[in-house]
């Protein structure tokens, strides 16, 4: 299976974080967001939970 490079694939905006965790994920195809007070306006004004992932490595 051919799969495309990092640099054809989508970023995400974790692109722009410094974080090593968070720049392993920032290819995904994911809408993710830092733990930021930006993020957590923006599930109260759309009116959706905040899915919360603690990292694996």
């Amino acid at each position: 299976m051919n799969f495309p490079g990092k640099e054809e694939r989508k970023k995400n905006r974790l692109i722009k974080e410094k974080s090593p965790y968070l720049l392993q994920h920032a290819y995904n195809p994911v809408d993710w967001w830092a733990w930021t007070p930006e993020a957590f306006q923006k599930a109260r004004r759309e009116d959706k939970p905040v899915f919360l992932s603690v990292g694996y490595s």
